[in-house]
């Protein structure tokens, strides 16, 4: 492996790492639900940081637009919207179905259709190549990896219910919980989408001045701008719901810190993603959206066997559970090793 496909590996796992961290911080809200910080989170992390850096470090906006195509921005800010519908769908699938199944459904979707749909839409002739059959192995591998998370969750929660409780919506019937989930693992993928898709955007960028390093944080800001809508939209409307309002005063210096905190490791988590797919090569944002997910997924299951959230779980899951986390760094090393044939 040359020492550019190391720093791109390098990168969309640290981006993976951040990803499955960012929304550990909402364990220290003290007074506020869970919408009032996803709502300071979304502000923080999907317009005010996005745009702050696009501006410290890209041309002005006019200039690297109008070196664009008005089809390539549509193209980006829909499928930013569209991920930002998945974000919502997500918590409410994990919310109808329970934490273990839903993820795994949601996950087990997400994986694949963000890797194989750019690939077969862009590059279909590289399908059935060396790196090719690595990355469909190194998928498969970690759908194998979600099952075992996502079995071993479900031992956790038959073994302390209390992990189980619902927090937005009462729950409703299996299929529409399966609809649910089916729908938020079609959406979700639509950031890579955008990062995929959206490479002209990047270019564009690129031939109005700005550096290779930080060419796609215009690229970014749009996306997640896109996606602010429906997340910080959802908040609202359950504060609302939930009569919320007069608990904005509540520790806010405190809340107002973790939230906005949330905000930043997200938005780090995918720039940093973005940094290193962009040295993987021609495939780099298809070949690094299963090795970001898994180490997502490795981060956020160690995150909480470290906060005491698998405290009392049976053995079984235990195991389970260290046994999905070692396939998806198999997976990892798969993925990797075909991503060396560029």
């Amino acid at each position: 492996m040359n020492q550019t496909l190391l720093l791109g590996l390098a990168g969309v796992l640290a981006g993976g790492v951040l990803n499955g961290s960012f929304v550990a911080p909402i364990k220290k809200l003290r007074g506020w639900r869970w919408e009032h910080g996803w709502f300071v989170y979304s502000v923080t992390g999907l317009v005010v940081i996005p745009w702050l850096l696009a501006a410290a470090t890209m041309p002005p906006m006019g200039e690297w637009l109008s070196e664009s195509t008005l089809k390539a921005l549509v193209r980006v800010v829909l499928f930013g919207f569209g991920w930002g519908i998945g974000s919502v769908l997500f918590g409410l699938g994990v919310d109808r179905m329970g934490l273990a199944v839903g993820y795994g459904l949601i996950l087990g979707l997400i994986a694949p259709i963000g890797t194989f749909l750019p690939l077969v839409v862009l590059y279909p002739e590289r399908l059935f190549t060396r790196q090719g059959i690595h990355l469909l192995l190194g998928v498969a591998v970690v759908l194998a990896g979600i099952v075992l998370l996502a079995v071993a969750g479900r031992l956790r929660e038959h073994a302390c219910p209390d992990l189980a409780a619902r927090a937005a919506l009462p729950a409703k019937s299996f299929l529409a919980g399966l609809l649910v989930c089916i729908l938020a693992g079609i959406f979700s993928p639509m950031l890579n989408f955008a990062f995929v898709f959206g490479e002209p955007l990047r270019e564009a960028a690129l031939r109005a001045g700005a550096s290779v390093g930080r060419a796609a944080d215009g690229l970014w800001a749009l996306t997640l701008t896109a996606g602010f809508v429906p997340n910080a939209g959802y908040a609202l409307y359950l504060v609302w719901r939930n009569r919320g309002g007069g608990l904005w005063p509540r520790h806010f210096a405190r809340n107002l810190f973790w939230s906005s905190l949330m905000g930043v490791l997200c938005y780090l988590s995918f720039l940093t993603y973005g940094s290193g797919a962009s040295h993987l090569g021609r495939l780099g944002g298809i070949v690094g959206w299963p090795l970001f997910m898994s180490m997502s997924l490795i981060t956020s299951n160690s995150l909480g066997a470290l906060t005491g959230e698998w405290k009392g779980a049976p053995t079984r899951a235990l195991r389970l559970s260290v046994a999905g986390i070692a396939t998806l760094i198999a997976a990892i090393v798969v993925i990797a090793r075909g991503g060396a044939t560029q």
